[in-house]
């Protein structure tokens, strides 16, 4: 029996690491949908603060699924804006604050969430086009940052490499 090795996961999958912005901690103890969801469009700042880009990720999800806050923090909107419904969480002792669309708020304005507890379920009419997403956003002030940043090595899938065996014939 060989030995072959797999990575526990990769960063171009998640699309975070080269992207990780500096002065993120990462305390994010969920990811905001699913247990590790794929990237549908990651996170691509614009030169510009006005400029073409993408800030913030696609993470895929079913409509209906719930959407989690991944850290502790208080809601400051939960509404509805251009027509999505959006939930914005900011972040305990940070500066920081997550925003989520498309999502049907399950709370309000003000009320303090947990790492993990539901603030809404992805809503219908995605902004993915054709695939169904949750866009996950970042923001320090009004600067957008890399959503990804937030989440700690272990929920990347970033550990060490494990042997497995390879089975030959």
């Amino acid at each position: 029996m060989g030995v072959a090795s797999e990575s526990a996961g990769t960063g171009a999958r998640t699309g975070a690491g080269a992207g990780a912005d500096a002065g993120v901690p990462a305390i994010a103890r969920v990811w905001p949908v699913g247990v590790r969801p794929s990237v549908l469009r990651g996170w691509e700042p614009p030169a510009t603060p006005y400029g073409p880009g993408h800030r913030g990720v696609d993470l895929a999800a079913a409509p209906g699924s719930p959407v989690r806050a991944v850290a502790a923090g208080r809601v400051a909107f939960a509404g509805r804006v251009a027509g999505r419904g959006v939930v914005t969480v900011e972040l305990a002792g940070t500066g920081l604050r997550t925003t989520y669309e498309p999502v049907r708020p399950s709370v309000e304005e003000g009320a303090e969430v947990g790492p993990g507890d539901v603030v809404g379920v992805v809503a219908a009419g995605t902004h993915c086009g054709a695939s169904a997403c949750v866009h996950w956003g970042l923001l320090r002030g009004g600067t957008y940052l890399n959503p990804l940043s937030l989440l700690p090595p272990w929920l990347l899938g970033r550990g060490p490499s494990r042997l497995l065996p390879v089975l030959t014939g």
